[in-house]
């Protein structure tokens, strides 16, 4: 990533195979599903529910299965949207993720649709049932627009508190759940840039600051607790002494990306940083299919699927899926779903799944029929995934550690 993480705005977040799954639109299929004789059964007849786990430090109990919504206002109508949110919340899930930048690709035409989209929607909902997460834009040159007054965002005082209250404006709510940092105000190496460049360091707003600028919304009752998004270990630990040190709020979460196709970065040692005995930080992972790359939808580039899916509707949006050995990983991943009687998002999901660190998984769908799909995966599938798939999984991960940085 360049020293202004707007690059994000096409280049965050799939392929028929094998296998051939369709996940576009309002489409979803796995055309040779009643072919696969399954050795690890799906178990259809075994069908519990989503499971809920503390969110770090906070209070919030949150389900395993957070829906992502960065798709409502490009790619979704908001019929659709709702649609899609009334399924979530009827199926377990409690929490929804958007953001001020919503939705992705981030444009100033559609910027803040996401919002007033979920805003229609949840004025038929308690609210105290509903875990509502936003995310306060980082350091920008590009995004400007969504400031009054603004040539570059930055994460200060005077932006925090805009954020929030053009936030709780669209959202049409008069508190936020969980406040998050979507990247850093300090350069970072990110969204799949993952060496530092010494000559891209800047002057950043300290992390008391920050901090303070929070507490006075939550002392307000606007916000209730705050967390990270794309973040270092560095960073993380900065944010956790300030708070030590001055009395501030803690950060209670971290919103990074984590899937098969990318592990080290959390592995080495966020997620020590994040343990529950060290300063207690949950996972909330995003991109837990790889940005729609584990469904196996882009191994064909020219099928139908593959041509309406993300990667190419909005060309070199999370291109690191497609130009780097991430491709040769999928294939593999794939193999091994069907070795094992599995579709490929029953073994990407059910992997993030059984991840002790992870407290949930982001997952955005475009149609109910993808987001059934997902729901499914994390309750159908053995819990925990068997040795034996493990096993294999690790293999593959040995030859290809994070390969869309390759």
């Amino acid at each position: 990533m360049a020293s202004c993480p707007t690059a994000f705005f096409c280049n965050h977040a799939a392929t028929a195979a094998p296998w051939s799954s369709s996940r576009t639109g309002t489409r979803r299929s796995f055309c040779r599903r009643s072919s696969v004789k399954a050795t690890i059964n799906a178990k259809l007849d075994q069908k519990t529910s989503l499971q809920y786990k503390k969110l770090g430090d906070s209070d919030l109990v949150i389900s395993e299965i957070t829906l992502g919504t960065m798709t409502f206002g490009e790619q979704n109508t908001e019929k659709e949207a709702h649609e899609i949110l009334s399924y979530a919340f009827e199926n377990g899930i409690n929490a929804l993720d958007t953001a001020e930048a919503y939705p992705i690709p981030m444009k100033k035409e559609t910027q803040g649709s996401t919002d007033r989209f979920i805003s229609s929607w949840l004025k038929s909902q308690p609210r105290d049932k509903v875990i509502l997460a936003t995310k306060i834009a980082g350091y920008s040159e590009m995004a400007s627009y969504l400031r009054d007054n603004a040539t570059v965002l930055r994460v200060d005082a005077a932006n925090i508190k805009e954020s929030v209250e053009k936030s709780l404006k669209r959202l049409g709510t008069d508190y936020i759940d969980l406040i998050q940092i979507h990247w850093p105000d300090r350069y970072a190496p990110l969204f799949g840039a993952y060496s530092y460049d010494f000559s891209k360091w800047r002057p950043s707003v300290p992390f008391v600051e920050q901090l303070k600028a929070f507490q006075k919304l939550i002392d307000e009752g606007k916000v209730r607790y705050i967390g990270v998004s794309n973040e270092t270990s560095y960073g993380v630990m900065e944010f956790v002494h300030a708070a030590k040190v001055e009395g501030l709020p803690k950060i209670v979460s971290i919103q990074n990306s984590y899937s098969l196709l990318v592990r080290t970065r959390f592995e080495i040692d966020l997620v020590e940083v994040c343990h529950p005995k060290n300063y207690n930080i949950g996972l909330l992972a995003y991109s837990p299919l790889g940005g729609g790359s584990l469904t196996g939808k882009y191994i064909d580039i020219n099928s139908e699927a593959a041509k309406k899916g993300r990667l190419n509707l909005f060309p070199g949006y999370m291109e690191r899926y497609n130009k780097s050995i991430a491709r040769e990983a999928t294939i593999k991943y794939i193999e091994t779903a069907k070795k094992h009687g599995l579709t490929p998002v029953q073994l990407a999901l059910g992997f993030a799944r059984d991840r002790p660190f992870v407290t949930s998984s982001i997952v955005g769908a475009t149609s109910v029929n993808q987001l059934k799909e997902d729901i499914d995966a994390f309750l159908l599938t053995e819990r925990p995934l068997p040795p034996e798939v493990v096993a294999d999984i690790e293999d593959i991960f040995k030859r290809y550690k994070d390969p869309t940085i390759l």
